[in-house]
């Protein structure tokens, strides 16, 4: 495995530790970016830095999920923030890392998230879901509008723009930095190779099956605007060329999930990711205790019994996920602070 960790590196994160350390209050709005076809309206929220304190309220309420403070429509704290772009897993929302985007405004950063529409929680279109080279272009049309939104242009930093996504929002960050879909070749591997997930997945969902898609699909999808990304244990490896993932020349940190829980092979999926990108772009890290669901919020207490009562089988999401999972956030956030703030 691929790891960069040397003494340059760790004087350099001191330098951007101590550059962050200014603490701010969560700040929380709506996001709505109109799509002029009526086609593909993006919704989501948007997290930034303020020097308000009142009044706290929860960014969302659930029985399940533990929320965080923030104030609702504060004023932004003075200056440019680095703006970060989440990307939530399948069947995942905008609120599924709302953990981290909140912890990151208090860390000075502008955080949007928005739901992918046919890939979200609440919307499931087959028409949708089949398009999925549209996920990264819903990333970059965030940015769009953040930097092309009179509300948000004074707030961004437009030469810090960075991006996180965690398993199918994974699959979507690699495509922006450069990954480029060979149907070919997936289809070889899922045929010597059978039963995993993501071969299962993208048939199901008949992912480039027709010319016209596969055109979509292999086309060029990166956004050079983003300088670096955060790959929270990604799906759908296999599904890129080799060649494009040797030629991401951004800087790129890559988790993997040893607890595999989710259906993904860690051999085949970050691993290879990460044995296949520049070694002098690629951080590595893969802590013993982490699953693939640590990515999502921290569950209440009973939140694992009301899964398993009202959704069978949805309650694997909440295993381990108390205590435990809440020190797993700070470890990544501490990490994820600590690689944007080198870019």
């Amino acid at each position: 495995m691929k790891l960069i960790l040397s003494t340059v590196f760790a004087v350099v994160v001191g330098y951007a530790v101590a550059a962050s350390e200014q603490t701010y209050y969560p700040a929380l709005t709506d996001l709505h970016i109109s799509d002029p076809a009526g086609q593909r309206d993006l919704d989501g929220l948007l997290w930034y830095p303020t020097e308000a304190s009142a009044p706290l309220t929860y960014d969302f309420e659930s029985k399940v999920w533990v929320g965080t403070q923030v104030v609702r429509d504060a004023s932004p704290a003075p200056g440019r923030f680095p703006l970060v772009v989440l990307s939530h897993g399948m069947f995942g929302n905008a609120l599924n890392q709302a953990w981290l985007a909140g912890a990151l405004a208090k860390r000075g950063f502008v955080v949007a998230a928005i739901s992918h529409p046919g890939t979200s929680t609440w919307s499931r279109d087959p028409d949708q879901r089949r398009q999925l080279w549209e996920r990264p272009k819903d990333i970059s049309r965030v940015i769009d509008h953040a930097i092309l939104s009179p509300q948000l242009t004074e707030v961004i930093d437009h030469d810090r723009i960075f991006m996180a996504g965690h398993s199918l929002g994974g699959f979507t960050a690699a495509a922006l930095a450069g990954g480029r879909y060979d149907a070919a070749k997936l289809k070889r591997f899922c045929d010597e190779v059978s039963g995993e997930l993501a071969c299962g997945i993208l048939n199901d969902w008949k992912v480039a099956q027709t010319p016209e898609d596969r055109a979509e699909m292999e086309a060029d999808l990166s956004d050079a605007r983003i300088s670096a990304f955060a790959i929270f244990d990604l799906g759908g490896t296999q599904s890129f060329s080799q060649a494009s993932l040797r030629n991401i020349d951004r800087p790129v940190l890559v988790f993997g999930a040893p607890i595999m829980n989710s259906g993904l092979t860690l051999d085949i999926e970050s691993r290879t990711l990460v044995d296949l990108l520049p070694s002098e772009t690629v951080r590595y890290i893969e802590p013993q205790t982490l699953s693939h669901f640590d990515f999502l919020g921290q569950c209440k207490p009973g939140g694992l019994e009301l899964l398993a009562k009202e959704i069978p089988g949805d309650e694997i999401i909440c295993v381990n996920g108390g205590a435990e999972r809440a020190a797993q956030h700070d470890m990544i956030v501490d990490e994820v602070v600590k690689f944007f703030s080198l870019q």
